[in-house]
């Protein structure tokens, strides 16, 4: 599974040396298991196509109020109508982008290689500010406030209106930290943040920490195998939150009162996605498990999508949604697992989880192209 980590483009910070040597001495990853035909048990279409330009980085599509913010390496930004496609606003941070897009529906965020958070008011540049840690996961705008995580798992908080520093938090961290879309995100007072295989209550006002759970204990016999940081995206149910613990393992948290709900040991990279019956992912062969929200127990399994490198998956009401490393789009049945839909993009391989607005599904792809789908 480190592997298929390094080939997707999520190197790690500081052991490129270990992680190369590891991936050498692995076996080959086997072919993708061929699909097998099915009949559709519901309709689905796809409604509009755009482009914005190639995707290499951990992409976060932003979704507000109809509209979805997107981005790419050349430095473009878009906001996009989601139910027709129209473009509302297009623009250039001037630098190419390696972390993106963070937006609460009037302010846009991101992140460029040479080290600038830049902030878009309603498309046009507000402010842009150097922030000297190494930038993976899209930026958080929220409270009037964007909120930063660094890859050495630094967080720093900066006011939305004029770039003006609010506060930064460095936690003790490990040499060895994992470069893929971390775990940042609003939960109505607290402020959500990964740091290694633990999740963080701060106080988005202070910069405190309030409290701390450990998803996962990270086992291994080098520091590459005890990797077990959390990834993006987080899955939010009213109070409980559950995520993927890199490679170590899948839980949910209370976060209102900050105490861990359930946590089960199983391989993967990829987030998950579910609703109030079940959590569904993805482990390191593409096997997908759906393990039950109230209680971690195992609801299903399912091994249709083996070896075929599934990306962070979205739940669609009583379909969960994945999209392959050939760009086909697989609608899931969440109550037993069974193919339901299967729509094509444009081949490249998801470069973000699907994403949502309304009854339209986004997918963005590697090169560049925006495919909306609505089930109906």
């Amino acid at each position: 599974m480190i592997c298929r980590a390094a080939t997707t483009g999520r190197l790690l910070a500081g052991a490129l040396v270990l992680l190369m040597a590891a991936c050498s001495s692995g076996p080959e990853r086997p072919k993708p298991k061929p699909l097998e035909p099915i009949t559709a048990a519901i309709a689905g279409r796809q409604v509009w196509t755009e482009r914005i330009g190639d995707v290499g980085f951990p992409l976060s599509v932003a979704v507000n109020a109809g509209v979805f913010t997107v981005a790419s390496n050349d430095g473009t930004v878009a906001a996009v109508q989601a139910d027709t496609g129209k473009t509302i606003w297009r623009t250039s941070v001037d630098g190419r982008i390696v972390a993106g897009v963070g937006s609460d529906g009037r302010f846009a965020a991101v992140v460029t290689r040479e080290g600038d958070l830049v902030v878009l008011d309603g498309g046009k540049p507000a402010w842009r500010k150097p922030i000297g840690t190494k930038v993976v996961t899209a930026p958080l705008v929220a409270g009037e406030r964007v909120f930063v995580l660094g890859v050495d798992r630094r967080v720093l908080a900066y006011d939305v209106l004029d770039g003006r520093m609010l506060w930064s938090l460095q936690r003790p961290g490990d040499a060895l930290t994992l470069a893929q879309g971390g775990v940042i995100a609003a939960f109505k007072d607290t402020l959500l943040v990964g740091q290694g295989p633990r999740l963080a209550g701060i106080d988005p006002l202070r910069g405190s920490v309030r409290w701390e759970v450990p998803v996962a204990s990270p086992r291994g016999a080098n520091e590459v195998e005890r990797l077990a940081d959390l990834v993006a995206p987080l899955l939010r149910l009213g109070d409980t939150v559950c995520m993927r613990a890199f490679q170590s393992a899948v839980g949910c948290v209370n976060a209102e009162r900050g105490n861990l709900l359930w946590s089960r040991t199983i391989g993967g990279t990829e987030g998950v996605a579910g609703n109030e019956q079940v959590i569904v992912g993805a482990d390191a062969s593409d096997r997908l498990t759906a393990w039950r929200t109230a209680s971690g127990e195992v609801a299903w399994t399912s091994e249709r999508l083996m070896y075929r490198s599934v990306s962070s998956p979205l739940a669609v009401g009583p379909t969960v949604v994945f999209v392959d490393g050939e760009g086909t789009v697989h609608w899931m049945s969440l109550d037993k697992g069974e193919p339901v839909l299967r729509l094509s993009t444009d081949s490249s391989g998801a470069a973000a989880a699907p994403v949502a607005s309304g009854n339209t599904l986004l997918v963005v792809t590697r090169n560049g192209g925006l495919h909306a789908f609505r089930p109906e």
